[in-house]
């Protein structure tokens, strides 16, 4: 029996498994695709293993819930912050983590139930699929400004965009409404709508500060599933964003074993 944990960020949810030890087949598509099932498994938006790493507090490996090797998550990585110091112990210092995931080294904060993750810099925003791109760490994404967000087809024109997209598109839409951005997003690997998305999130604040929609190096995200907040600053040399943090909660909603 290998026990797990299932978390969310925002309504993003994720099971967690302590794989230090190498029990877990990341290569077992249709076991990945079982667990993360809603109505057959534990269901979850993907899977993270927390796994040694030589130089870090630990490795972040994402599997998408379709059983694909996932791009960065933003809200997963803080999950896995939240996981391994206040379930497993193993960072030692909260304001000081550092870990290592498919787009690189990240650094978190924890304090509570909030956990504050270090994201990569942007120094490239421009057009593809005839809409604004971005790309947060490993993770692309289109953004749609949209009216009536909430009853907006989400599933159905994020779908649109997702496969006609040659290597597959996130997209995002978004309203903003007196200086507050509200998100919905269409995750590829999940398929779906999901309750957040912290790399979406993280396009959007830097987009909408890019085009002068948003005044300050803080970008306040309301999405289905909760809040998150963005911050950053502008290099006035390259125009690059850098040292961008994002930040929301992080819950650990039960614990369980599996076969």
């Amino acid at each position: 029996m290998l026990e797990f944990y299932k978390y969310h960020g925002a309504g993003n949810d994720f099971i967690l498994i302590d794989n230090r030890d190498r029990v877990f087949d990341k290569n077992d598509t249709e076991n990945i695709k079982l667990l993360c099932h809603r109505h057959f498994g534990i269901g979850a938006d993907g899977i993270i293993l927390l796994e040694n790493h030589p130089d870090y507090n630990f490795e972040m490996i994402f599997i998408n819930n379709d059983g694909s090797i996932g791009s960065m998550c933003g809200n997963g990585g803080r999950c896995i912050v939240h996981f391994a110091d206040r379930i497993l112990g193993i960072v030692g210092d909260p304001n000081n983590i550092e870990f290592k995931a498919v787009d690189g080294e990240h650094k978190a904060i924890i304090g509570g139930n909030e956990v504050k993750l270090k994201m990569q810099d942007i120094t490239d925003i421009s057009t593809r699929n005839d809409l604004p791109f971005l790309s947060s760490g490993t993770t692309p994404h289109n953004i749609v400004f949209v009216e009536d967000i909430e009853n907006y087809p989400v599933l159905e024109e994020g779908r649109k965009i997702r496969y006609s997209d040659p290597e597959g598109m996130n997209t995002n839409f978004v309203e903003e409404k007196d200086g507050i951005f509200y998100v919905r997003t269409y995750e590829r690997g999940v398929e779906y709508e999901t309750m957040a998305c912290g790399t979406g999130a993280t396009c959007v604040a830097i987009f909408a500060h890019h085009k002068g929609m948003l005044k300050e190096n803080v970008c306040h995200i309301k999405m289905p599933g909760g809040d998150l907040k963005i911050e950053f600053i502008v290099n006035e040399e390259t125009g690059n964003y850098e040292n961008i943090w994002l930040s929301g909660p992080a819950v650990c909603v039960f614990k369980g074993k599996m076969k």
